[in-house]
C-alpha cells in the first residue's frame, strides 16, 4: 500500500487551480468560437475535468472526483464567469488560452502522475497516466470546438512533450524519494515554461524522414 505523496489538502488545492486555468482556456475557445454561456460553461467542464476522468477510470477510483466533490464541478463554472464578463480583447483572445492551457498542461501532469501512483501504479505508468491527465482535456475541448487537437498537428508546437517532461521529473522525484510540494513546483514551472518556451521559439516535433507536407507539394505545383 502506497502512502500518499502529497497530503489531501495540497492534493485538492492543485487539483482545483490545474482545474480553474483548464477552464478558462475553455471558456475563452467558446468566446472565440462566438460559442453562447451555455457552450463556454460546456467547454469549461470539458476541459478541466475531461483528462482526470479518464484518469480516474483508469485506475478504478470511481465515482470520480468530478462526481463527488462539489468543488471540481462548480470551479469551471467560477471560470465561466470570469470569462463571460472579463474576456480580454478578441485579438488577444489566442495567446491568453495557450497561456492558460500551458499552466494547466503543467498543473495536472503533475497531480495525474502522483495521484496514480498514490493508487498502486508503477512510475512509467504513472507518469503515462500523468501525461494523458493533462492532455485529455484540452483534446476533448479542441474536439467539441470543431478544431484538430493540438497534440495532433505537425503544425503546433510542441504540447505532449512538456507534459511527458513534467511527469517524468514527478517519477523521477518519486524514485529517489525527493518528491514534496516544494519540488512539485518545480515540476509545474518546468512543463509550464517549457511549453511557453515552445510556443515562443516555435519548437515542434520531427514528422517522418523526408516527408513533405500537402502545403508544401501544392506550393511546388504553383
Amino acid at each position: 500500500m502506497h502512502t500518499e505523496l502529497f497530503s489531501h489538502s495540497v492534493q485538492h488545492m492543485l487539483d482545483l487551480a490545474g482545474i480553474f486555468v483548464f477552464a478558462i482556456s475553455g471558456a475563452l475557445l467558446a468566446v472565440r468560437k462566438n460559442y453562447d454561456v451555455f457552450g463556454m460553461a460546456v467547454l469549461a467542464e470539458v476541459t478541466a475535468l475531461g483528462g482526470g476522468l479518464i484518469r480516474d477510470l483508469i485506475i478504478g477510483a470511481v465515482p470520480p472526483a468530478a462526481f463527488t466533490d462539489l468543488g471540481y464541478f462548480l470551479t469551471p463554472l467560477i471560470a465561466t464567469a470570469v470569462v463571460f464578463f472579463l474576456h480580454p480583447h478578441v485579438e488577444r483572445i489566442n495567446t491568453t488560452i495557450s497561456v492558460f492551457d500551458a499552466a494547466g498542461l503543467g498543473l495536472f501532469c503533475v497531480t495525474g502522475t502522483t495521484k496514480a501512483y498514490d493508487h498502486g501504479l508503477n512510475l512509467t505508468a504513472s507518469a503515462t497516466l500523468g501525461l494523458a491527465t493533462a492532455v485529455g482535456g484540452g483534446v476533448l475541448r479542441d474536439l467539441l470546438g470543431n478544431e484538430v487537437p493540438s497534440l495532433l498537428r505537425w503544425d503546433r508546437d510542441l504540447y505532449a512533450v512538456p507534459a511527458i517532461v513534467g511527469a517524468t521529473i514527478v517519477a523521477l522525484l518519486i524514485h529517489f524519494g525527493a518528491l514534496n510540494p516544494g519540488t512539485g513546483v518545480v515540476a509545474v514551472v518546468s512543463a509550464f515554461g517549457l511549453r511557453l518556451l515552445a510556443m515562443r521559439f516555435h519548437w515542434r516535433a520531427p514528422r517522418a524522414w523526408h516527408r513533405r507536407s500537402r502545403a508544401e507539394e501544392d506550393a511546388a505545383t504553383v
